[in-house]
């Protein structure tokens, strides 16, 4: 079986607007394959494109997150310069793209093995949760191999120069408090206690303004990018007449919920 990205509503009231993701492999962690890449950028170009989405929540099946890439395929195509490139900029980075390119708020839901892949795909979430018994790292130099450039320069900026030297320099993991210290992780939880968790940060965005997180993250997106030329930037103030604005703002002089 070469697993999948499974896509479906969250259940639970008032979650009707949030898409849960999940990575699913058994018997691999949740280790990506090739067709899970595949599915991975689908997923989210779909999200994309959906007006209604207020949140996605991106979690493995079982007790691990993901635990790298799915090795057992690796022979086939590793082996030349044109089989790396098919598979890195053809298949890996146009999944994580669409991923940064989600105007949709990402909650990472982090529970076990966050290796190699799961890192990269955790750091394309907006807010990450984990439980405190997950392990980080990417430990692919036990395997002769380097990091891809841009799947690096993505976990560098997620992680930390040190962190991700530490990672693929002497093939350290790291505890989840350690990757919380990093600034990489928004909240470490006792395993029993981080769904719960999850769950209600999930609700707490999706109950939020979405244009408004779409607009921030799209600010976020440009900024980083030195984009300034990007619409985002050269027009900040165009959401000024929108019926969400006033929304937000009679709802707080009439001290009452805002209905987003």
């Amino acid at each position: 079986m070469a697993g999948q990205v499974l896509a479906m509503p969250l259940e639970g009231e008032g979650m009707a607007q949030v898409l849960r993701v999940v990575l699913r492999h058994p018997g691999r962690l949740n280790a990506m394959s090739r067709a899970m890449w595949r599915e991975l950028r689908s997923v989210f170009e779909s999200a994309q494109r959906r007006q209604d989405l207020r949140c996605v929540l991106i979690e493995g099946d079982g007790e691990a997150f993901c635990a790298g890439g799915d090795i057992s395929e690796y022979p086939a195509f590793r082996f030349t310069p044109e089989g790396l490139a098919a598979f890195h900029d053809g298949e890996v980075w146009p999944a994580l793209q669409a991923m940064l390119d989600c105007d949709v708020p990402l909650v990472a839901h982090i529970r076990g093995a966050c290796m190699g892949a799961g890192v990269e795909i955790a750091s394309c979430c907006d807010l990450r949760l984990a439980a405190d018994d997950a392990r980080f790292g990417a430990p692919i130099a036990k395997l002769g191999f380097p990091m891809a450039p841009r799947e690096a320069a993505l976990v560098a900026r997620a992680v930390g120069d040190m962190k991700v030297r530490q990672m693929l320099l002497e093939a350290a993991v790291f505890s989840a408090g350690e990757m919380a210290q990093a600034g990489f992780l928004s909240r470490v939880l006792p395993a029993a206690e981080l769904a719960a968790d999850v769950l209600a940060t999930v609700r707490r965005v999706a109950r939020l303004a979405p244009g408004a997180a779409r607009l921030n993250k799209r600010t976020l997106r440009a900024l980083g990018q030195g984009a300034v030329d990007d619409p985002v930037l050269r027009e900040p103030y165009a959401y000024a007449d929108s019926a969400e604005h006033h929304e937000g703002i009679t709802a707080f002089l009439d001290k009452r919920a805002p209905r987003f």
